[in-house]
């Protein structure tokens, strides 16, 4: 007898069975035979195949049901795994369909009548079967328990909840609705009354202890003593004490004192002239009439600082051609020449090195071009002297880094 070619268990059949037990190909699978075909030709002699022809045979009679049928149990395997491996959680879709595809009895997606998850995570949304929103990674869902049991659940928690709440806070409740239909009827307990101290008895006499005071002249305590309104001894006309200044009566003429102009400075303090004190009032005022929220100028160098122009754009220095509209700018970058449309918060201003001519962007000198001086890092700010016009010469301190910027094509 020959040797026996086929058997159960032969290398090859071991084979085929744990191939068949793996995750196949979606287009070799057939859903209406529930049948997986392995490669190409399979599944073409499967198509070809007399029960392949009855089962769509059958599928023409009535698409639509089988349709809904596929998509129905679809839909209830996926929200059920939803419901059992994450619960009420948010969940990115596609690690859910992931794991709903990996059991090899699932339904396919493209028996149902959702072309793409993205189709069927909206439809979920749209019926309130589930919480979805869309984020820069994806689609992310969150499953809405409307099982009977668990809403019974949270009932008895919260009738557990209500139960709990101690005397205290029932009393506490309890007086706060009291307060809230007294105002509601007008009749809200009476503000108190505040009177005026007086004494039962007024010979006591009121004694002070002095003990952890330095001794004082005995003129001073003659006048003390003379000054005791419950005293019986009247004081005479030269132990009277002088009337006493109030506390306002002292301290208004204070407010009312103005800094001498003559007065000598203090050690190592600068005395500033009438010119200076006037110089100092028209530079605040100048500084609040020319601060403004917009900064951009024709002829200043600027430099990128968003992405959303792209990579090429990031970082990179530019010169303003146009102000358009106050707030945005067509610039030219420095090194490619490219040309781009920009708002004032993607760009900042460039500080250039020491001697250089700047542009006063923005504050008191706004509009005026100046030298750059010197650089403070600790305080990010910089001096600078104006280099043109009436103001020429004249060193302006504490000047911010972002009101001024380097002009284009000064060396």
């Amino acid at each position: 007898m020959g040797k026996e070619k086929g058997g159960f268990l032969t290398p090859k059949a071991i084979a085929n069975r744990i191939k068949a037990k793996g995750l196949q190909k979606l287009r070799w699978y057939c859903q209406m035979c529930q049948k997986q075909c392995r490669d190409e030709n399979g599944f073409k002699c499967h198509m070809m195949s007399e029960s392949h022809q009855r089962q769509l045979l059958l599928f023409a009679e009535n698409p639509d049901q089988y349709i809904d049928d596929f998509s129905k149990e679809f839909m209830d395997g996926y929200l059920e795994l939803l419901r059992r491996r994450f619960g009420t959680k948010r969940v990115h879709c596609n690690i859910v369909y992931q794991e709903y595809i990996a059991f090899r009895e699932h339904v396919h997606m493209n028996a149902t009548q959702w072309e793409s998850l993205t189709e069927f995570v909206k439809w979920l949304g749209r019926e309130g079967k589930c919480v979805v929103d869309n984020t820069e990674k994806g689609w992310f869902i969150q499953y809405i328990d409307r099982d009977p049991e668990t809403i019974k659940k949270q009932e008895q928690i919260k009738a557990k909840e209500k139960m709990d709440m101690d005397d205290e806070e029932r009393t506490a409740v309890f007086i706060q609705k009291q307060i809230e239909r007294a105002a509601e009827q007008g009749t809200s307990a009476k503000e108190a009354e505040y009177t005026e101290l007086k004494r039962e008895n007024e010979e006591d006499k009121v004694s002070l202890s002095f003990s952890g005071l330095k001794p004082k002249k005995k003129e001073e305590n003659s006048a003390l003593k003379s000054d005791n309104p419950f005293s019986s001894k009247k004081p005479t006309e030269s132990e009277k004490p002088k009337k006493r200044e109030s506390r306002w009566e002292k301290e208004e003429p204070k407010k009312e004192l103005k800094k001498d102009p003559f007065k000598p400075p203090k050690p190592g303090e600068k005395r500033k002239s009438a010119l200076d004190e006037i110089m100092e009032f028209e530079e605040k005022k100048k500084e609040k009439t020319n601060r403004k929220d917009y900064w951009l100028m024709e002829g200043i160098v600027v430099k990128i600082v968003t992405k959303k122009l792209g990579e090429k754009f990031h970082k990179k220095k530019a010169m303003v051609k146009e102000v358009q509209d106050l707030y945005r700018a067509v610039i030219e970058t420095l090194d490619s020449g490219n040309k781009v449309r920009v708002d004032q918060n993607h760009l900042e201003t460039v500080i250039p090195a020491q001697g250089k001519l700047v542009k006063i962007v923005n504050g008191a000198y706004r509009g005026h071009d100046a030298v750059l001086e010197g650089i403070d890092e600790k305080k990010f700010s910089c001096t600078v002297s104006i280099h043109s016009g009436p103001l020429k010469g004249r060193v302006v301190d504490n000047v911010q880094y972002e009101d001024i910027s380097k002009l284009f094509n000064q060396t």
